[in-house]
């Protein structure tokens, strides 16, 4: 077996694993680089292997670190399936055509405002490249085996997102297994992952390799958020990723005003098109989560959908104290930027960041206490205060992925620690090595393994 990691490793963005078995090549994950300008410009760059010999791709999940950079693939002349759940299958059409109307749009903006270095900017794929990556998708029912060639292909639940899974390969003499990313055994939405086993080679996800979740409830602190805020006037943002944090956050919003914590008049307002989408695929899939019925049909009650620009544009307008939730989670584009324009130069007004930020984002950039940020060309102060709201993360911590790998009953030859910031991924590989006595190593971008 070989592998080469074409993405996730030293950082924990970009997942790409390209995997030779059973005279198979099959690539797991085809995720978009985000963050820092030079990981960025990695997107830009041609897939490093020649498209045309990859048999398939194979999704663990639909956020755009993992499936993101699927156009851009097909744009190249990929012309195999791409095999993934139902509900990823949902969830990343979603996204891919968000990503290219928003790459679209940021094409446009740049060259009627000259602010690109390039003679005449380009998106990194069309919405037309985007709907032929979605054509070429086929889903795999969870827990079903799948042939391609001489490999059979199997996904197991892991939580975190509505369809994520880990991805188990099978040849007639070897077996690899990609955790994907694994979520809580406490989640609010989604169930515990179950365990997979039987892995010669495992590759596991380590955005928490070296954190521990907070024991508080991150509940009654939002709900002291939004309570000050409103008493001085100003306004909630949430940066949320769309898919997966913005339907936590409704949910515990609501919890918030049933239990009389915030003020039931004041109102909520998704602005992100695809979390409005989003929300509507997971109540069609609501099974697959933890919610009871009555919480799923609360989970919209009294929310103001935001649909069109104009209502968004509309949105950065108001001068009364209201929750505002909008796309993305790290501030790297979409609605959020407008609204963070017309929100951070004012003190009275409340940023609260509910997810990991990558190194290099406007999130990250904003919660490690920046003065000011460049939006659109322009640099926009920061004076509202900017907070990041711990325990609703998606990930598992430390103890969480430790926990998973010793439920194994078998133990693998080789584990890689990919997707995880180097002194995450680093403190993770110690761990399995000092506790489970697994050997353990953390590859180089673009290394090459036999396993």
């Amino acid at each position: 077996m070989k592998i080469r990691f074409l993405g996730a490793a030293d950082t924990v963005t970009g997942s790409r694993h390209l995997v030779d078995i059973g005279g198979q090549r099959i690539l797991l994950d085809c995720g978009l680089y985000q963050g820092y300008k030079v990981l960025r410009e990695r997107n830009w760059a041609p897939f490093a292997e020649d498209v045309k010999q990859i048999e398939a791709v194979v999704l663990s999940h639909g956020h755009l670190d993992h499936c993101g950079y699927l156009p851009a693939l097909v744009k190249q002349g990929f012309k195999g399936p791409i095999y993934t759940s139902a509900g990823t299958r949902g969830l990343a059409e979603l996204i891919l055509l968000d990503s290219a109307k928003l790459q679209e749009h940021d094409a446009r903006r740049a060259n009627k405002y000259g602010y690109s270095r390039h003679e005449k900017a380009l998106p990194l794929y069309t919405t037309a490249d985007a709907r032929r990556a979605i054509g070429q998708m086929q889903v795999i029912p969870t827990g079903r085996h799948l042939r391609v060639g001489a490999v059979e292909v199997q996904l197991t639940s892991v939580g975190h997102l509505l369809g994520a899974s880990a991805i188990t390969l099978r040849s007639s003499a070897e077996s690899l297994v990609f955790s994907g990313d694994l979520g809580r055994v406490d989640d609010t939405l989604m169930p515990a992952p179950e365990t997979v086993d039987g892995a010669n080679v495992l590759l596991i996800e380590s955005t928490y390799g070296n954190r521990l979740h907070a024991n508080t409830d991150p509940q009654p602190l939002l709900g002291q958020i939004v309570r000050e805020t409103a008493h001085r006037g100003g306004s909630v943002l949430l940066p949320s990723f769309a898919v997966g944090r913005a339907q936590a956050l409704l949910h515990s919003l609501q919890g918030l005003r049933d239990s009389g914590q915030i003020p039931k008049d004041i109102p909520i307002f998704l602005d992100s098109p695809m979390a409005i989408e989003a929300t509507a695929l997971y109540l069609k899939h609501r099974s697959m989560m933890r919610l009871s019925p009555r919480q799923a049909r609360a989970l919209t009650d009294g929310v103001i959908m935001v649909r069109t620009p104009a209502q968004s544009e509309k949105l950065t307008r108001l001068r009364y104290p209201c929750i505002i939730i909008s796309a993305s989670g790290m501030a790297t584009g979409g609605r959020v930027l407008h609204h963070l324009k017309a929100m951070a130069p004012d003190a009275r007004n409340h940023i609260v960041f509910a997810g990991f930020q990558v190194g290099g984002t406007r999130g990250d950039k904003m919660v490690r206490g920046a003065a000011e940020v460049k939006i659109h060309g322009e640099m926009v102060p920061i004076r509202a205060t900017v907070s990041q709201l711990e325990g609703l993360s998606g990930h598992a911590d430390a103890d969480g992925l430790m926990a998973w790998m010793r439920a194994m009953t078998h133990a693998p030859r080789q584990v890689f620690v990919v997707h995880g910031e180097r002194e995450a991924s680093d403190a993770l590989r110690f761990r399995i090595q000092q506790e489970l006595g697994w050997r353990a190593c953390v590859p180089e971008y673009e290394s090459t393994h036999q396993a």
